[in-house]
C-alpha cells in the first residue's frame, strides 16, 4: 500500500516527529493536501500532544495553528448546536444518540482532536421520526432537498431524513433513524444499535454508540457511501477510535461478533484492511484476517482505494484517480439500491441535469 501511505499527509500522521527535519517544499505541500483532506487541525493537534508544534517552521506553523484555532471553534459550535438539539427535542422524550463527529466530541475520544466539523448527525427511533421532525421544524429547522422526488427519496429509501438546516443560524443537522438505507444490501439493525447506546455524563437523555458499534457505523459510512471526498479524515476516524478501544483485549472480540450480528462483516473488514495498510493502526493478526475475500478482489479493491482514499488535491492524485472514484461511485449506489430503484434514480438526475434550472426557465 506504498502508494497511499507515501503522501506527505499519511506520512505525517503516521510519525509526526519526521516533519521536523522536512523541507519547505515538503510542508508546502503537507499544508496544501492536509487543508483539502480537512486534516490540518488533526495534524496540528498531534505535533501539539508531542509538544513538538513549536518546533514547526514559522510559515507552516502559522498555518497549523490557525486550522487548529478553527477546529476548535467548531467543536465549541457543536457544543452550543447540540444543547439547543436537546433543547428543541425535550418534550418528545426521545433519547437522542449522536453520531461520527460530534460522538466523539462529547464522548471526549481522541478522534475529536483537531476534527473538523460540517453537521451535527443524530439516530433516533424509526417510529419517533415524525415527532422529531416535527419538534426540530417548531425549533427553526427546515428541510432541504425540497424537490419532490428528493423528498421521497430520502424519506421512503435512505436511512435519514432529508438534511436539515437551522433558519438562523445556519447549521445543518442530519437525523439518522438507521446508519444504512433500508433498500442496500447490508441491513444492520437500528434497534440493536439504540439498545447498547451509551449516556454521555451530565447530558440526560443524550448518548453515543457502544465502542464496537462506534467503529462499525463509521466502517459503515465509509465503505458503503458513494461519496469519498472526505475518505481520507473517515479513516483517520477509524484509525483513532480502533487505537484508543482496541487497548482492551476483549474489544477485538466484541467488535468481529458485533459486526457478525450487524451484517457489517464486510465494511469491517476493508476498515481494518486499509487503516492497517494506509496509517498502520495495530490490528491484531486474528483480527484482521477475518475478511475473505478472493485474491482478486481484494486487487480490484486495492486499486480503487486506496487511489479514492488520497487527499481530494491534484499533486496527491495519479491519472487513474478519477476513474477509480467514479468507479466506487457507481459501487456505492449499487449497494444502497436494488437495480431496479438504482435504474430509476438515474434517469431522474439524468433528466434533471438536463432541465434548465428553475432560475432560468421562462427567462428566455
Amino acid at each position: 500500500m506504498n502508494a497511499a501511505a507515501g503522501s506527505p499527509v499519511v506520512q505525517a500522521l503516521r510519525n509526526p516527529p519526521s516533519v521536523l527535519s522536512w523541507t519547505a517544499w515538503q510542508w508546502e505541500m503537507l499544508v496544501r493536501q492536509a487543508y483539502s483532506a480537512d486534516l490540518l487541525s488533526r495534524i496540528a493537534a498531534l505535533l501539539e500532544e508531542l509538544q513538538l508544534l513549536e518546533r514547526v517552521p514559522t510559515a507552516p506553523r502559522a498555518r497549523l495553528i490557525a486550522a487548529q484555532r478553527l477546529a476548535q471553534a467548531q467543536a465549541q459550535e457543536v457544543h452550543r448546536e447540540v444543547s439547543q438539539i436537546m433543547k428543541a427535542l425535550a418534550r418528545t422524550g426521545v433519547d437522542v444518540v449522536l453520531l461520527k463527529g460530534a460522538a466523539y466530541l462529547f464522548a471526549r475520544l481522541p478522534a475529536a482532536h483537531g476534527r473538523v466539523f460540517s453537521d451535527v448527525d443524530i439516530l433516533v427511533p424509526k417510529d419517533a421520526l415524525a415527532e422529531v421532525e416535527a419538534a426540530l421544524m417548531l425549533h427553526g429547522w427546515a428541510s432541504s432537498h425540497l424537490e419532490p422526488y428528493d423528498q421521497r427519496y430520502y424519506r421512503q429509501w435512505m436511512h435519514e431524513l432529508p438534511p436539515l438546516q437551522h433558519v438562523a443560524r445556519a447549521t445543518v443537522l442530519d437525523v439518522h433513524h438507521s446508519i444504512a438505507p433500508p433498500t442496500g444490501r447490508l441491513k444492520p439493525d437500528s434497534n440493536k444499535l439504540l439498545a447498547s447506546a451509551v449516556p454521555v455524563p451530565g447530558h440526560p437523555k443524550l448518548k453515543v454508540l457502544a465502542p464496537a458499534d462506534m467503529v462499525l457505523h463509521s466502517a459503515a459510512h465509509l465503505f458503503l457511501n458513494e461519496e469519498l471526498s472526505h475518505g481520507l479524515r473517515d479513516l483517520v476516524d477509524i484509525d483513532a477510535l480502533l487505537r484508543h478501544f482496541g487497548a482492551a483485549d476483549e474489544f477485538w472480540t466484541n467488535l468481529h461478533e458485533r459486526a457478525a450480528e450487524l451484517d457489517l462483516e464486510a465494511p469491517l473488514a476493508y476498515a481494518l484492511r486499509y487503516t492497517a495498510g494506509i496509517l498502520g493502526t495495530p490490528v491484531p493478526s486474528e483480527a484482521g484476517s477475518a475478511a475473505r475475500l478472493a485474491a482478486w478482489r481484494w486487487t480490484l479493491l486495492d486499486a480503487l482505494y486506496l487511489r479514492a482514499l488520497r487527499p481530494h488535491h491534484p499533486e496527491a492524485e495519479d491519472s487513474f484517480t478519477p476513474l477509480a472514484r467514479q468507479a466506487l461511485f457507481v459501487r456505492g449506489h449499487w449497494l444502497r439500491m436494488p437495480p431496479w430503484l438504482l435504474a430509476w434514480h438515474l434517469a431522474v438526475k439524468s433528466m434533471r441535469r438536463a432541465k434548465p434550472p428553475l432560475s432560468q426557465q421562462g427567462a428566455r
